[in-house]
This record gives structure tokens, C-alpha cells and sequence, in this order.
């Protein structure tokens, strides 16, 4: 089977079927190039699909990827790039091994067949040159044979006729034997192209036009077996990767099955247990009997004993805070002063005359309300200094449970030793630096690095104190250290007084006793006193409130209730409260003495800027 024996005539034919096969070849370059621009586009897309969720770093998220189920989320995302990254490969291996290739391919096939189909013209126009010299010649030969008849038959009526002279009958013999011998050689002429014409005609036919044909047979189809060829590498680009996108895939599923619903129940636990006790039972408060009210255990602090004051830091107490209570609220709904009441005079003092002002306490509400309060209240802005710092923690963790306080200080040791072992390691270093320039001293000048050896030891001083500092708060909130003295939690600011909110609260939650003292529908979270338990630290990071003026006291007050503070007459305070208009100003004698008296007993001097301050602060803590 061979074109140049089966289309010797469809010449014209194969050159349009062979244009057709290039343009086939280019029509699937195009679909591979638009296939590499779909896996490219696909990539790319899964690749931002992927970074999109990835967690952002310093961000909460980081937290959240501690869970099983989010790490294999993790894992996945991971495995997503990985994922693009396979069909990346399978567009660069489509490019460079089918679209290249075949691109180059292409222009030399274009060339070849033009080649090809030139020979073919040429081949073509030769055969025809012969043709139309054997036409010529056999016209010449017909002509001239035509001219020899006539001349011939001109000398016969020559010769015939008796009036023509002899001269005259010579000259047509003559003529006409002249035009028979050049019919002679038309003859042979024509018979010489003929056989040349028959010799050049087969030659083509069964020779040039054969070869010719057989090359653009031969050139098709290796343009048919190239395309099959690129077909194939098509399929085997995608099938190399699929062995890598099966592990990918694998990872996933080996991810999905690493998920521990038990091990992120354990996580959730570790995350948000506080470490308190549930609070027990609330025991019955008998108010048909004419004696004091007492505060359970299970309530929010020890009661009192009578007259018997309890030391503010003693340990931990046996007393159950409930872990929900919010500072602002507890110190609202408690009045807690440093020292302990003194107890009642034996006589009448001028606090219980009929109409002078009556101790703060609390409003009575029902225990189901205060359970609500507690559980909807949201933290407010204590002080300045926590505004200056964005609204950020103590630095020893105090505002947090204890569970969680003892995690933050641990990461934080560890943390700070990390820090100091990199410190070291540069002294290790600088020191190795300089006996290598004190050996060698054309190195460098030794003391060069001492500058910075010294501050290298200063910071690890520093950190070194640091983590001291650190590891004596997780001391404590581990029970190995006892608690520290007073005088020691005022040094490291536990021991300072209520914040600004703490205080309205407490004044606006005050009302009138005609006695000035406690009455019977005082509710028992005013009649308690905070226990001195490790949930104190969470109020160490309270400054003083600021002093709004100074008060000259008019008469002497006994401060016989808890929150109040005794005067002498004439005495000279510092004024952090103004009344509210329930009769009572808050006053303060030094550090640590401090509380209310009855607006009548004082003259009160306000200084106008502390005072605008004062209400500044309140408007923010609010």
C-alpha cells in the first residue's frame, strides 16, 4: 500500500489532507497549553485555599491547633499543598514534554512537507514541459507534412500542364522534394520527443511521483504516530503523580484517623479547669430567732467570729469562692477594709443617734438574682495603669484560676530559661572569641568583646531574677512555698486597695440603717468577710484610689461596722470618695487604714482637679 502507486493523480488532494493533519497537531497543542493553564489556575487556587486557612501566627488560632481535630485539619491543609504542588508538575511536564515538543515539531513538519510538495511541482512541471515539446513537435510535423502534400501535388499539375515551362516544372520538383525532406525530419523530430516524452512520462509516473508521494506518506505518518505518541505521555504525566497525590491523600485519612475525642475532651479540661471546688450547700439561715445572721461555709466567705478578728493572710482558708465571681461584683457585694471592725463601744457613740447617716450595706436581693448577676457581670477597666498597657494581665497571672495561673507561670519559667540559655551561649561563644584573640591578638583585640560580655551577664541577671521571681509565684500557687507576709504582698502590689469600680459599686449598692449598723434584712454577702484564700491573687494588680481632697473630722467616730474606719476629732484625712447621697464619704488615713464615715462627722475640702480626675476614672471603669 503506497500513495505514489495508489494516488499518483491526487496530488492536490494530499496536499490539503496533509494541511489538515498539521492543523490537527496544532489544534492539540492548544488543548494541551489550555490544560496546563487549568492545572496551573487549579493549583494556585488550592494553594490559597490552603494559606487562607492556615492559622496566623501570635493569634489565637495557634492555640486552638493543640486539639487532634484541628491538627489534622492542619495536616490536611498541609497535604492541600502538597496536593497543588503535584499539579504543578503535571503542567511543567505537560509543557516541556507535549507543547514544546511538539511546537518544534510542528515548524519542522511544515517544513518537510513543503519541501516534499515542492519536488512534486516541480516533478509536475517538468512532465508537462515535455508535453507540450511534444506537442509542438507534432504540430511541426503535422504541418510540414501537410506543406510536402501540397508542394507535391503543385509539381504533378506542373508537370502536367504543357504551357509551364521546364523552369518552372524544376522549381516545384524542387520545392517539393524540399518540403518532403523537412517533413522527413519533423517526422524524426516528433518521433525523438515522443520517445523522450514516453521515457520522462513513465519515469514520473512510476519513479519521481512514487518517491515523492512515499515521503509524504512517510511524513504523515510519523505526524500520526508523534501525536499518538504525545497522547500517551498526556495520560503517563498525570499517572506519575497519582502515586504522590495517593500518599497525599493517605496523610489525610491517616490524619482523620489520628483524631482522639478523648484526648480533646482531656485538652478541654486542661484548658479551662480552675482548680476551685463546686460550692457546697447553702445551710438554713433561721430568721425567727433574734441573733445575729450568720454566713455558711458554702457561701461566699467564713463568718465572723464574735468580735474576733481574722488575720488577712493566714493561709488558705476553709472557706469555697466560687470560681464565676467577678472582682468588681465580689467587691461590690463585699466591704473588705485591711483590719477587722473594732468591736461595739459599750456606749451609745454618735453614729446611732436617730438621725445621723447609716452604714453602707448591701441591697437586698434574692441569691438566684446575684447567681445571674454573677454569671452575665463582664470585667471592667480597674486602673490607669492597666489602660496604659492595652487592657493586659498582672504580670503574675493573679487575674486567672489557679489551674491556669500555674500553666501561664510554667510556660513562663521555661520560657525565661530558654532566653537564658541563648544568653549563655553567646557568652560561651564571645568568650571562646576572645582567648582566640588573646592568643592571637593580629585576629582582633580582646578587649573589644568585653562591652558585650557584659551585658551579656547583665541580662542573665536579669532573666536569672526573672525566672526567681516566677518560680516563687508558682511556688505558691503549688503549695510548695507558704504564703508570702503582708508585708510582702504590699511590696509586690497584692496588697493594695479596691479598684474605682469597686467602690461605686459598693456605694451605689449601699442603704440607710436607722441604727447605723447591720440590720436583719441585710443580706449575708454584706455580713461576710472574703476568706484569705489563694483566689486573693487575683486582685494584686489594683492601685490605690486616687485622693480627691482632704477632710477636717468635726466629731469622733467609732467605725464599729464593717467598712467603716474610726476618728478622732480635729483629725486631718485624705478624702478617695465623696458621698454619694447616702450619707457616707470614704476617707483615707494612710497606706493601709482606710473607709467610711458619716458625711456630718467631716468637713470636706475637694481639690477641684483630683476631683475631675476622680470622676474621669470612674466614667472609664464604668
Amino acid at each position: 500500500m503506497s500513495w505514489g502507486t495508489e494516488l499518483w493523480d491526487q496530488f492536490d488532494n494530499l496536499e490539503k489532507h496533509t494541511q489538515w493533519g498539521i492543523d490537527v497537531l496544532e489544534k492539540y497543542i492548544k488543548f494541551v497549553k489550555e490544560r496546563t493553564e487549568i492545572e496551573l489556575s487549579y493549583a494556585k487556587q488550592l494553594r490559597n485555599l490552603s494559606k487562607k486557612y492556615q492559622p496566623k501566627k501570635n493569634s489565637k488560632e495557634e492555640e486552638e491547633y493543640r486539639y487532634t481535630s484541628t491538627r489534622a485539619f492542619l495536616a490536611t491543609l498541609n497535604e492541600m499543598n502538597d496536593y497543588a504542588g503535584q499539579h504543578e508538575v503535571i503542567s511543567e511536564n505537560m509543557t516541556s514534554l507535549i507543547t514544546g515538543e511538539l511546537t518544534r515539531y510542528v515548524q519542522e513538519l511544515k517544513q518537510e512537507r513543503k519541501s516534499h510538495f515542492h519536488d512534486g511541482r516541480k516533478a509536475q512541471q517538468h512532465i508537462e514541459t515535455c508535453w507540450k515539446q511534444l506537442e509542438a513537435s507534432k504540430r511541426r510535423f503535422e504541418r510540414d507534412c501537410k506543406e510536402a502534400d501540397r508542394a507535391q501535388q503543385y509539381f504533378e499539375k506542373m508537370d502536367a500542364d504543357i504551357n509551364v515551362t521546364k523552369a518552372d516544372v524544376e522549381k516545384a520538383r524542387q520545392q517539393a522534394q524540399l518540403r518532403h525532406q523537412m517533413a522527413e525530419d519533423s517526422k524524426a523530430e516528433y518521433s525523438s520527443t515522443l520517445q523522450k516524452f514516453n521515457s520522462e512520462q513513465h519515469d514520473h509516473y512510476y519513479t519521481h511521483v512514487p518517491n515523492i508521494f512515499q515521503k509524504i506518506q512517510e511524513m504523515e505518518e510519523r505526524r500520526i504516530v508523534r501525536i499518538g505518541e504525545s497522547m500517551k505521555t498526556f495520560a503517563e504525566v498525570d499517572r506519575k503523580v497519582i502515586p504522590i497525590i495517593g500518599k497525599c491523600l493517605d496523610e489525610i485519612t491517616k490524619a482523620a484517623e489520628s483524631i482522639d475525642h478523648k484526648n480533646d475532651s482531656q485538652l478541654v479540661i486542661e484548658a479551662f479547669k480552675s482548680g476551685f471546688e463546686p460550692p457546697g450547700d447553702v445551710d438554713f439561715e433561721d430568721f425567727t430567732q433574734p441573733m445575729k445572721r450568720t454566713v455558711s461555709e458554702s457561701s461566699l466567705s467564713n463568718s465572723r467570729g464574735d468580735g474576733k478578728s481574722e488575720p488577712k493572710f493566714g493561709g488558705k482558708s476553709k472557706g469555697k469562692l466560687w470560681p464565676f465571681i467577678k472582682k468588681n461584683k465580689l467587691m461590690s457585694l463585699l466591704t473588705s477594709p485591711h483590719q477587722p471592725p473594732p468591736p461595739p463601744p459599750a456606749s451609745a457613740s454618735p453614729s446611732a443617734v436617730p438621725n445621723g447617716p447609716q452604714s453602707p450595706k448591701q441591697q437586698k436581693e434574692p441569691l438566684s438574682h446575684r447567681f445571674n448577676e454573677f454569671m452575665t457581670s463582664k470585667p471592667k477597666i480597674h486602673c490607669f495603669r492597666s489602660l496604659k498597657r492595652g487592657g493586659a494581665g498582672p504580670e503574675d497571672f493573679s487575674n486567672l484560676p489557679p489551674e491556669q495561673r500555674r500553666k501561664k507561670l510554667q510556660q513562663k519559667v521555661d520560657e525565661l530559661n530558654k532566653d537564658i540559655q541563648k544568653e549563655m551561649d553567646q557568652r560561651d561563644a564571645l568568650t571562646k572569641m576572645k582567648d582566640v584573640y588573646i592568643k592571637n591578638p593580629q585576629m582582633g583585640d580582646a578587649a573589644s568583646v568585653d562591652h558585650r560580655l557584659a551585658e551579656l551577664g547583665q541580662n542573665i541577671e536579669k532573666l536569672r531574677l526573672e525566672v526567681q521571681k516566677f518560680e516563687g509565684w508558682l511556688a505558691e500557687v503549688e503549695g510548695r512555698l507558704p504564703m508570702r507576709t503582708e508585708q510582702a504582698r504590699r511590696q509586690s502590689g497584692l496588697y493594695e486597695a479596691q479598684n474605682t469600680s469597686a467602690v461605686n459599686s459598693c456605694a451605689q449598692d449601699r442603704e440607710s440603717s436607722p441604727d447605723g449598723s447591720y440590720t436583719e434584712e441585710q443580706s449575708q454577702e454584706t455580713e461576710m468577710k472574703v476568706p484569705a484564700t489563694d483566689f486573693d491573687d487575683e486582685f494584686d494588680d489594683e492601685e490605690p484610689l486616687p485622693t480627691i481632697g482632704t477632710c477636717k473630722a468635726l466629731y469622733t467616730f467609732e467605725g464599729q461596722n464593717e467598712g467603716t474606719i474610726s476618728v478622732a476629732e480635729g483629725e486631718m484625712l485624705y478624702v478617695i470618695e465623696e458621698d454619694k447621697g447616702d450619707g457616707w464619704t470614704r476617707i483615707r488615713r494612710n497606706e493601709d487604714e482606710e473607709g467610711y464615715v458619716p458625711t456630718s462627722y467631716v468637713e470636706v475640702y475637694l481639690d477641684k482637679n483630683a476631683k475631675d480626675v476622680y470622676k474621669s476614672l470612674q466614667k472609664i471603669s464604668e
